[in-house]
């Protein structure tokens, strides 16, 4: 928000947090933030085997994990990477945000499937080219059927669909990075990790969800999902 001196103004501020005894570092992983979210019923209760605690689209799912986590993509026009010799690992051949603005957290499957049809009409392709879902999939039980019901709608069941926070927790602001970072990496390396701790997938999710052992082919396009509390919703298209 301070234009070209927001990165600065952000370590300033940390160093008066810490310096002040307010903090010992920044973070989302604070009692504060935990109970926050525990106070919506959003985080998991079920601690008796903390690895297994984040587990999207299973039936036996009780919220989900918070986690820690940072990403880093480059997006520059094809031209301009060929020219300083950039290896390239894919194109972002669309991008969609829609706004649902129906509930401060519940998820709205009209909204996360408005997104990726724009999204998808943005690429210039249809539901049949998709081969690949990272899905949002926090593991909170609405949440999950939510996106499902979308993915259903618009895409159908012949893609394969992974969720990643079973794995790395939500991490929140970061998540939809990693997710486009998954999404891009499964169609450069014919790679799609399993869903952890997805034992007995939930009757109501039509989907195929990769679990057990990672899926492996040979895919055009993915699509990569995020969304945000408040309706914010983001579907991003990669292509090889």
């Amino acid at each position: 928000m301070s234009a070209c001196a927001s990165g600065a103004e952000a370590l300033a501020l940390g160093q008066d947090l810490i310096r002040g005894g307010r903090a010992d570092v920044e973070a989302c992983l604070h009692p504060f933030t935990l109970a926050a979210f525990a106070q919506m019923k959003d985080l998991s209760t079920r601690s008796a085997d903390p690895e297994a605690v984040s587990r999207p689209f299973d039936a036996g799912r009780s919220g989900f994990v918070m986690g820690e986590g940072a990403g880093m993509m480059v997006l520059e026009c094809a031209g301009f990477a060929r020219a300083r010799g950039a290896r390239a690992y894919g194109t972002l051949a669309g991008s969609a945000v829609s706004s649902s603005a129906d509930h401060i957290t519940a998820s709205d499957p009209r909204g996360q499937a408005l997104a990726m049809e724009l999204a998808l009409r943005d690429a210039g392709l249809t539901p049949a080219d998709i081969g690949v879902v990272h899905a949002h999939a926090t593991s909170t039980e609405s949440g999950d059927l939510a996106e499902a019901e979308a993915i259903g709608r618009v895409i159908g069941s012949h893609a394969a669909v992974t969720a990643t926070k079973s794995m790395t927790g939500h991490m929140l602001g970061t998540s939809g990075t990693i997710g486009a970072m998954a999404a891009l990496l499964a169609l450069e390396d014919g790679t799609l990790p399993a869903t952890r701790n997805l034992d007995v997938l939930d009757p109501r999710v039509e989907l195929d969800v990769v679990r057990g052992e990672p899926r492996t082919g040979r895919w055009s396009a993915a699509l990569a999902n995020a969304f945000g509390f408040g309706g914010h919703n983001v579907s991003l298209v990669f292509t090889r």
